[in-house]
């Protein structure tokens, strides 16, 4: 069972969020408080109509989301230190997937999915301040994007301008040093958003403690393309010879020059593919498909695949 998350006050931890009586075989937290496997007594509990009852106004009481968030609260500690104790990626790159379907779980507009989306971005960019993660890449929209509705792009348009609009105020970003940068092809984009992309990237240039990468307009293929393009312009021009070609070189013509390529690609939604994202870059890449829409991910969430890559042995074609 995908997991979503309220909108007002519950976490996504068991409880049936779409207003019906169905109890979610996922109870990490109710496991934790009891300290022992329940299983059994669960599968006991839920054959009567009785015990679902029960256990329904208990998941939905005051009391158990108390418990959650104390239990939920411990367990983020808990593996907040562990994390910090074994090298942690210094790119991580998100695919960010299930906004329209996290909506519609819930019953709400796929307008407010996008909503929900685009705070989720400024909340995960506080999780990699607080762990000193340099680099975060996240898939805002991509070439294929312009195929939806004319009513869905104009409105993912609108919220895209108002949070680079946002970001320009945002303390967080100049106290923390964070250059922005527009990775895709700004020029199909509409005109004043390409102000509010070239605004904020002249704003930021000069920061160097943290970047943030938002794919916009951006398609894999195509930036490869756009690389071959320059690449042939300037050999054109005499300032590049065939013979010096190589990945380093290659690089240096990409969206991404000058940063190092992702440690880390998460994505969400249960999806299992990269869907024409940084495809030159992501040869080693550690991949990790998180079973959780974009906006109900949590911290937790994003500590486990973190800590799912530090698990990992890099070999990078050893």
């Amino acid at each position: 069972m995908r997991r979503i998350l309220s909108v007002t006050l519950y976490n996504g931890n068991g409880i049936d969020l779409s207003g019906g009586n169905t109890i979610s075989s996922q109870k990490p937290t109710l496991r934790a408080i009891a300290g022992k496997k329940i299983d059994d007594w669960e599968k006991y509990i839920i054959r009567s109509s009785t015990g679902k009852r029960v256990l329904a106004a208990f998941y939905r009481s005051s009391v158990y989301h108390f418990l959650s968030v104390k239990v939920n609260e411990f367990l983020d500690v808990k593996l907040l230190e562990e994390v910090s104790h074994y090298p942690l990626p210094r790119h991580i790159a998100i695919i960010m997937d299930g906004n329209r379907r996290f909506a519609k779980e819930l019953g709400l507009s796929w307008e407010a999915g996008h909503i929900f989306g685009k705070e989720k971005i400024e909340e995960v960019l506080d999780w990699c301040f607080d762990l000193g993660i340099r680099v975060l890449t996240v898939y805002a929209f991509s070439t294929e994007n312009f195929k939806r509705s004319e009513k869905e792009v104009k409105t993912l348009m609108s919220l895209l301008k108002e949070e680079l609009d946002l970001a320009k105020e945002d303390s967080r970003i100049h106290k923390n040093k964070v250059r922005i940068r527009i990775l895709g092809r700004l020029d199909s984009l509409p005109k004043d958003i390409q102000q509010s992309a070239q605004s904020i990237m002249e704003l930021t240039q000069s920061y160097k403690t943290y970047h943030l990468n938002i794919a916009l307009a951006y398609g894999g293929r195509e930036e490869i393309i756009q690389a071959i393009q320059r690449m042939g312009g300037d050999i054109r021009k005499g300032k590049l010879k065939i013979k010096d070609i190589s990945e380093k070189t290659v690089s240096s013509y990409l969206y991404t020059s000058g940063l190092p390529d992702p440690d880390l690609i998460l994505r969400t939604s249960g999806e299992e593919r990269i869907s024409n994202f940084l495809l030159w870059q992501l040869a080693y890449s550690e991949l990790y498909f998180c079973d959780v829409y974009w906006p109900a991910l949590q911290k937790r969430d994003f500590l486990l695949a973190i800590r799912t890559y530090q698990q990992r042995k890099r070999r990078f074609g050893k």
